[in-house]
């Protein structure tokens, strides 16, 4: 198939580079100048013609992606969907600027000061480990690190044997697969509304994802366990302590009757917790259920996202086999990521980022709460993005709609629902660290004004 060629002018645009991109990505698609099925560039190819990086058009590709624009096709590239009439490109907000509040990015603390430190420190030391292939061996240090930083969980018995290094969280969700389901088509249970990325790593090992319906604490043992006796389920992934994009969490007595029905149908269990950034002192299912709970971590949601480091601890006894499965697919960490995470984790400052990192998202949590809790919105402390049911009047739809209309990008019901699923009349709104504070006030102030008129109805 050929590729398009599209070449947009940026000249006039301010703000990000990436967001720039992405907004000329969705005005061609609104004006007919990418027609759906057209292919585009490779992200190399149109990063070398516009003369940006390729993580800046890899960027721009995502959030046209997730609003549904492009899809990208494993082994044939990236392509223009077929686009209904109301496709529009969103208005920028009274400072000029669009207002992203869909991915919750991290505020600066100090981890760029701390990570050029580092960085220097670790080229005056640099050995020839860096010039040839990784090995798990070298990575003892960084696994005892980990099993320290998580001392904070209770997690029952965990030791630097049970522990895998990956790049980053959903490189763990594909790991855990692969170590779990064989078979043309296994099953897995997954949250009725549920990160997106967990679909995604299913579909790469052919995995046929099912939804379970949840409530106020999570996924409902009575469905999972109907599930369980009507298919023949081989995992169920949860996120007990801060579910995405709802922010629930489980109590103790429904963790442990989902470790219950896990262990009655004999389930493995993927533990996703990347989201619960705080101290959390209620018993996580890998302390219920030891022998058969994988759970997975980063510091994407606490120190920096650009590091692409997370963890697996594996059930007990299951960690070599764990790794095995990272040596095959990667070997192991790059040396430099190894080593900056190493000093990192054990000098200390990877804890006092997240502290600050903390400090920084509080006041947004407060603000949001004040100017919208008059809905129905649900929150956890310390879990960087909330959960918006809109009040009647509002289909999720049109509000993201209006919303972006005004400059602000948020993340639908939609993204988060299986294709054989309905989707909830909500949004979720994310803490983005690296918004101004004045203009996230602003920001919520336009939500606010957006919530107080809703579209008026027909009278037929």
């Amino acid at each position: 198939m050929t590729v398009t060629i599209w070449l947009p002018d940026l000249s006039g645009e301010s703000g990000p580079k990436y967001l720039a991109l992405a907004r000329a990505l969705r005005e061609a698609v609104r004006r007919g100048d990418l027609a759906g099925g057209a292919r585009l560039p490779t992200v190399r190819d149109l990063a070398w013609r516009m003369k940006m990086t390729p993580g800046t058009v890899a960027r721009a590709y995502q959030i046209a992606t997730n609003e549904g624009l492009l899809s990208g096709e494993v082994g044939r590239g990236t392509f223009v969907r077929a686009q209904p009439a109301h496709v529009h490109a969103p208005v920028a907000s009274a400072e000029g600027r669009i207002v992203d509040l869909r991915s919750p990015d991290l505020p600066d603390v100090g981890q760029r000061d701390v990570f050029a430190k580092m960085l220097r420190g670790m080229a005056d030391r640099m050995g020839q480990d860096w010039l040839i292939h990784p090995s798990q061996q070298g990575e003892a240090p960084l696994r005892d690190a980990v099993v320290d930083w998580l001392s904070d969980r209770v997690l029952g018995p965990v030791q630097s044997d049970d522990i895998v290094l990956v790049n980053g969280g959903q490189n763990a969700l594909g790991l855990v697969f692969q170590c779990c389901l064989t078979g043309d088509s296994p099953v897995v249970a997954i949250e009725d509304l549920a990160y997106p990325g967990i679909r995604r790593a299913a579909a790469l090992v052919r995995a046929e994802a099912v939804a379970v319906e949840t409530d106020g604490e999570g996924m409902r043992p009575d469905a999972l366990d109907a599930l369980c006796r009507s298919r023949a389920v081989r995992a169920v992934c949860v996120t007990p302590a801060a579910q995405n994009p709802t922010t629930v969490a489980m109590g103790l007595t429904r963790r442990s009757e989902i470790a219950a029905i896990a262990r009655c149908h004999d389930l493995q269990i993927l533990e996703d917790d990347c989201n619960a950034v705080t101290e959390n002192d209620r018993p996580a299912l890998r302390a219920l259920a030891p022998g058969r709970t994988w759970y997975v971590g980063s510091l994407s949601k606490s120190v920096a996202a650009g590091l692409r480091f997370g963890y697996v601890v594996c059930p007990t006894g299951r960690g070599e086999a764990g790794r095995q499965t990272a040596q095959h697919s990667f070997f192991a960490l790059a040396c430099p990521v190894a080593d900056l995470c190493l000093d990192l984790l054990t000098s200390g400052e990877a804890r006092r980022i997240r502290r600050a990192v903390q400090a920084d998202l509080g006041p947004r949590l407060r603000m949001v709460v004040n100017m919208l809790g008059a809905y129905d919105l649900v929150w956890q402390a310390g879990v960087p993005f909330v959960w918006l049911r809109l009040p009647k009047g509002w289909r999720a739809s049109s509000f993201q709609s209006r919303a972006e209309a005004e400059g602000i990008l948020l993340r639908s019901a939609d993204l988060y629902v299986l294709n054989t699923g309905r989707a909830p009349n909500a949004v979720r709104l994310a803490l983005s660290g690296i918004v101004p504070l004045p203009r996230f006030e602003a920001a919520l102030a336009a939500l606010a004004r957006i919530l107080a008129n809703p579209p008026q109805e027909l009278n037929i």
